[in-house]
């Protein structure tokens, strides 16, 4: 058997509605994280609290020792910690309101807006002075632990902590998801496929997909070109209301039954793309023009701002807690299968968003790319891939011009650099005019001006300076 060491798990933002308490029972799941601390921090006392309840209860229920610490006080959070896992949104609903509803009046209707466009550059600037907040007290308290970020805008908020000096994983479950989606259309056991992942968060590509030796390529082709044909409207889907990183036994509203834009972008690319064909449709330029065009493609929407607007916070985790006290399994995100690898230095293979240290050859080098990474004692160990299919890295370039322009924003304080950034996005390109998008890019900053960092106000903004 192999030994383990205690460690202290830190999660920042833990009074989130679904999310932290999902990780909580991942970390449960593996008999060596039972006897580690969980350090709940949050700046709202009440949510942290009732997560902290429902933890104590989990772990009271199947009878572990867990220490469950709640906390509002991020310094105390973060003192000796092992492992810090970031997982919240700063500003809320009302500040997402904003990111998606200024933008849809010019005609940039975003289904999520989280990750580039207007809606994903603001969520990540109104975030960075939390994670310089952040990252002055960790490099004293905890220098050396291993920060997870699960945190969007995933490519810029990752891609900041570590040019901040933090080492950082970004984590999603796009690939896992879409992975899980394609055998289960193919009718192969997930087990037993064999696959490649690479590019950008949300816009990665199943390079090698595999069974047994056989390619499943020509299969998975034909298969969605039957499937998901422009127009063909909706089959009756499974509704999703946002927690969608289990493995579903059927297609659902979020993922593999809407399914003509993956396949479209395939049909022309060659590959298929980890994130779902409503995300996907925001970050090229191809499926939004107008609304007819839109429905096309999506002919059932999913709208992941009135989803967070209609959560039932604590009837969504009592539904976690009855499900995980029933039985205790962990979930496909990859947070707890990383520090069960810290903790015992049993090998693991995760798909993380890491700086770009030559990893994918044709991409910059100040990208942060999601790739296949090797965990066991010795931390995060990304893997190169080499060089994309050129069409593939030419898309991703595309989304990596914004995430870059944004994180220099963050950086230097320099405003134009986010008007470059909101420019440079390929749908709000192909919508607006250079002069719309100036003046949509200034509604966005006087909204989120009280949470914006200093430099990027406006002069006569709230706390704000004369721009430079």
């Amino acid at each position: 058997m192999l030994a383990f060491m205690p460690l202290k798990i830190t999660i920042i933002g833990a009074g989130g509605f679904v999310f932290p308490f999902r990780l909580i029972g991942d970390f449960l799941s593996f008999p060596a994280l039972r006897s580690s601390q969980l350090c709940l921090m949050d700046i709202d006392p009440d949510r942290v609290a009732r997560t902290a309840r429902a933890a104590r209860e989990l772990a009271s229920h199947h009878g572990f020792d867990t220490d469950i610490v709640d906390t509002t006080d991020r310094r105390e959070a973060l003192r000796d910690a092992d492992v810090v896992i970031i997982t919240f949104q700063v500003g809320g609903i009302e500040s997402y309101r904003h990111d998606v509803e200024i933008p849809r009046r010019y005609g940039v209707d975003q289904t999520v807006g989280d990750t580039i466009g207007p809606g994903g550059v603001f969520r990540f600037l109104r975030s960075v002075g939390a994670y310089d907040a952040i990252v002055a007290d960790a490099l004293e308290l905890c220098p050396d632990a291993q920060f997870i970020n699960y945190a969007n805008p995933m490519a810029m908020a990752t891609g900041f902590l570590n040019a901040r000096g933090l080492k950082t994983v970004g984590l999603c479950h796009s690939v896992q998801g879409t992975t899980r989606m394609l055998a289960r259309t193919l009718g192969i056991p997930y087990d037993e496929v064999n696959f490649v992942s690479a590019g950008i968060n949300h816009q990665a590509w199943i390079l090698k997909f595999e069974h047994n030796g056989e390619d499943l390529y020509p299969r998975l082709r034909e298969t969605m070109h039957a499937l998901h044909q422009r127009g063909r409207g909706a089959r009756g889907l499974l509704s999703d209301e946002g927690d969608h990183s289990e493995a579903a036994a059927d297609a659902s509203n979020y993922e593999g039954g809407n399914e003509q834009v993956r396949t479209a972008i395939m049909e022309t690319f060659g590959y298929f793309q980890t994130e779902s064909s409503h995300h996907a449709s925001e970050y090229l330029p191809y499926f939004r023009k107008n609304p007819q065009l839109t429905a096309e493609f999506i002919p059932e929407r999913w709208d992941y701002f009135e989803i967070c607007s209609s959560h039932d916070e604590q009837g969504d985790i009592d539904q976690q807690l009855e499900r995980l006290e029933n039985e205790l399994a962990p979930s496909v995100e990859y947070g707890a299968t990383i520090v069960n690898s810290l903790a015992t230095g049993a090998p693991s293979v995760v798909y993380g968003n890491v700086p770009n240290t030559s990893l994918i050859t044709n991409l910059p080098a100040d990208a942060c790319v999601e790739v296949p990474c090797l965990v066991d004692r010795n931390g995060v160990q990304p893997t190169s891939v080499g060089e994309l299919p050129v069409q593939l890295a030419a898309l991703n370039r595309t989304n990596i011009g914004v995430q870059e322009l944004a994180v220099r924003a963050a950086l230097t304080g320099d405003r134009e650099n986010v008007y470059q950034a909101v420019a440079l996005d390929p749908l709000t390109a192909a919508l607006l005019t250079l002069d719309e998008i100036h003046a949509m890019t200034d509604e966005l900053f006087d909204a989120h001006a009280p949470l914006l960092p200093a430099a990027l106000r406006r002069y006569g903004d709230v706390g704000g300076t004369p721009a430079s």
